[in-house]
């Protein structure tokens, strides 16, 4: 009697300045690639992943650099090495005509990746609760938040990160602050599980990337089909400075707004995000 050999199976790769990120490569068809929000990981977009292989696509989630089960490199935590290392992973599985979404942070790192890498393998974007172009208050951009927001998440982290992500979830993420809400403590516990697995300083470190880091140069390259979905009640990523103003520089893109939506839209509103997603796919 033969006995079937165990074969190790590969859920990492190594970028080129050695930092392991950890993906997940679910279902068969043409391929998806889906990028976290912060402080989160792949697990995050679970319920999309879960939804989209059902239907007939090959879905690839990946954890950011020094989040999830990826390594903690001390330094790097910005939106081009972000933007790199995806561009590593799609490399890697040599996937092609690639639909790319990315979720509010993961948002700001496909746009990136389109500005540092083109869309020679992409079909179509995504860019869901996300925060381009630009998220923090300039001159240029007068209606963005002002630095002290981004100061008191930095102060917040250094001092008890833990009961940052805790309050952040029980409150303006999924609109549990909101007179009349319904609150799930299960998606509490899962972002503050996700949160916690992420490594204190590439947490730390990404709270700027996400805020400070303009994608206006990189929507403008934007030249594949684009879906842009935002919540009006998004507290965390404003819809007027982000997909309205995304709208304005992607004009092709549809733009598709969640009345009454919170920013975690992707856990409260995830059967009309699958839903439009899966018809975006299949258009």
């Amino acid at each position: 009697m033969s006995v079937t050999p165990v074969k190790a199976t590969v859920s990492t790769i190594t970028t080129r300045d050695g930092v392991a990120i950890y993906f997940k490569d679910w279902g068969r068809g043409p391929a998806v690639v889906l990028s976290h929000g912060w402080p989160l990981s792949s697990d995050s977009w679970e319920s999309q992943a879960f939804h989209l292989a059902s239907n007939g696509f090959r879905v690839v989630t990946h954890d950011r650099r020094g989040h999830g089960r990826s390594s903690q490199p001390w330094d790097g935590n910005d939106m081009d090495h972000y933007a790199d290392d995806l561009a590593q992973v799609i490399e890697a599985l040599d996937l092609r005509d690639v639909s790319l979404f990315g979720f509010s942070t993961g948002g700001g790192e496909v746009a990136r990746y389109v500005g540092r890498h083109g869309t020679g393998r992409i079909k179509k974007l995504g860019l869901i609760s996300a925060v381009p172009p630009l998220m923090l208050k300039t001159d240029k951009n007068p209606g963005g938040l002002p630095i002290e927001v981004f100061d008191g998440l930095r102060a917040a982290s250094l001092a008890d990160r833990s009961k940052l992500y805790r309050d952040i979830a029980s409150g303006p993420f999924f609109g549990f602050n909101r007179p009349g809400a319904t609150v799930s403590q299960g998606m509490i516990d899962a972002f503050w599980l996700q949160g916690m697995q992420a490594g204190h300083k590439n947490a730390y470190d990404s709270i700027a990337a996400f805020s400070a880091t303009d994608f206006t140069e990189d929507l403008k390259t934007f030249d594949r089909p684009t879906l842009i979905v935002h919540g009006d009640d998004d507290q965390i990523v404003p819809i007027d400075a982000s997909a309205h103003a995304a709208k304005a520089l992607v004009p092709h893109a549809v733009l598709k707004v969640y009345a009454g939506a919170p920013h975690g839209l992707a856990d409260t509103h995830k059967d009309q995000l699958n839903n439009d997603i899966l018809a975006f796919l299949k258009s």
